[in-house]
């Protein structure tokens, strides 16, 4: 893969409320610790075929320190692994969620090993579906 293929550009990420809100309350999900993992494949087009959205809990991490700490570690296991999902064209576009589920702050290795089990199992599941 390029160098270029492991970027993570601004169209990816989810930011759209009517498409975040319509994932958390119609879409699919599954747990593959440490992550939480919420999708829905879009109807409308999109200019990326993959959006995702990272949430890491106040609830359950206190510190925004923390959380950003997370959010990075998370974003940067995504960026590292998206092949995975990105390998086969997608018809439709899709919107995952990766919700960070632990109260404690993992290393990276875990979370990047949880992060390929979950991608790996959604790839499985649009396949299949």
């Amino acid at each position: 893969m390029s160098a270029s293929g492991f970027s993570f550009p601004k169209k990816e990420k989810l930011t759209s409320r009517k498409v975040i809100e319509k994932l958390f309350s119609s879409g699919r999900s599954f747990v593959k610790y440490p992550f939480r993992v919420v999708f829905l494949s879009l109807e409308e087009r999109s200019d990326a075929p993959v959006k995702i959205l990272i949430s890491v809990s106040k609830k359950r991490v206190k510190r925004a320190n923390k959380r950003n700490l997370l959010k990075r570690r998370i974003r940067e296991a995504y960026r590292l692994n998206k092949h995975i999902i990105s390998a086969d064209e997608r018809n439709n576009p899709i919107a995952i969620a990766f919700v960070y589920l632990p109260q404690e702050v993992m290393a990276f290795t875990s979370i990047e090993k949880g992060m390929k089990k979950s991608l790996e199992n959604l790839s499985d599941l649009l396949n299949n579906s």
